[in-house]
């Protein structure tokens, strides 16, 4: 064979220039061999290999990349999950960031710092028989999400309300869902909403507190004392630490409040920033900059943006 080669070659039948002689060989021609077959070479170059990698996505497009990647189908028919735990932890940071993005008024959420399947939140009631509530509360979504039931809503601070239990303080959100978590329809941000309209707009049928739906339709003085006490309850117990989750990092506590401390930083936060005149006539645009709080204390520090 390797004779066969040598001879192949000094004669120039395997020169790939195939200009040298007429018995030549170009690139893309067949080679005999001893078995009686050929050699095929291809004209396919390097660069045909080469891939570009795309440039970053800004915000909007990492939006619109979250929701395709939550609407997409993320369990087997028989409801096992197919992604892998990485790419299920970014469906829930996908849904965390369209969360943010709704910006749902009077309603914090945290995911934990142990389990990506609990987050903990809070809500403040701004108006209706609830107002001025402080209650924590805790979402836990299923494993199979967004292809399983509804995600839960437990409330940690007691609350007087028909669609609440007494026993264990879980609100009946999945009423508004018809018991069924949609996907491509549902995401987590449409159920908080469902929770806050829930305290202005009270539902009586099939209640999981009968007590507080009976008094609601037929003793609406007493209902509305149950569930001032309930408030006022919540606005007692908002230092205590969280009793469901006490040693997570994540879950949400609150401080009282210290005049020598916290004093400055209101009086900053309520004076307006002096915005510089725009160098077109006209233009409101606010002036873009850098600011942070210097760490382990609650010095604000900003820096304005040097304009190009």
């Amino acid at each position: 064979m390797a004779a066969a080669v040598r001879k192949l070659s000094e004669s120039g039948v395997l020169d790939g220039g195939g200009g040298g002689g007429g018995g030549g060989v170009g690139k893309g021609a067949a080679c005999p061999t001893d078995g009686g077959g050929t050699i095929n070479r291809t004209s396919s170059t390097r660069s045909s290999l080469r891939k570009v990698l795309p440039s970053v996505p800004d915000l909007d497009q990492q939006l619109s990349m979250a929701s395709k990647m939550i609407d997409r189908r993320t369990s087997t028919p028989k409801g096992n999950h197919a992604y892998s735990p990485h790419f299920f932890e970014y469906t829930l940071l996908a849904e965390y960031n369209l969360l943010q993005s709704e910006r749902v008024q009077g309603v914090y959420v945290v995911p934990s710092a142990k389990s990506p399947l609990v987050w903990f939140g809070v809500i403040f009631i701004r108006q209706g028989d609830y107002q001025e509530g402080i209650f924590r509360f805790t979402l836990h979504i299923p494993e199979n999400f967004p292809d399983g039931p509804v995600p839960k809503v437990i409330f940690e601070t007691q609350v007087f309300h028909p669609l609440v239990s007494p026993d264990d303080g879980e609100m009946d959100v999945g009423r508004g869902f018809s018991y069924k978590w949609r996907r491509n329809i549902n995401h987590i941000y449409h159920l908080l909403l469902y929770m806050r309209r829930a305290f202005h707009k009270i539902e009586t049928t099939k209640p999981l507190n009968p007590e507080a739906a009976v008094l609601y339709e037929s003793d609406l003085e007493l209902f509305q004392r149950r569930v001032r006490w309930c408030v006022s309850h919540s606005i007692e117990v908002q230092f205590d630490p969280p009793a469901a989750h006490p040693h997570d990092p994540h879950a949400i506590v609150f401080s009282p409040y210290q005049p020598a401390m916290h004093d400055h930083i209101r009086e900053q936060l309520k004076t307006p920033r002096a915005v510089e005149s725009s160098k077109e006539e006209g233009s409101g645009a606010p002036v873009a900059g850098l600011s942070w709080v210097k760490q382990d204390t609650l010095q604000i520090f900003s820096q304005q943006q040097s304009s190009s």
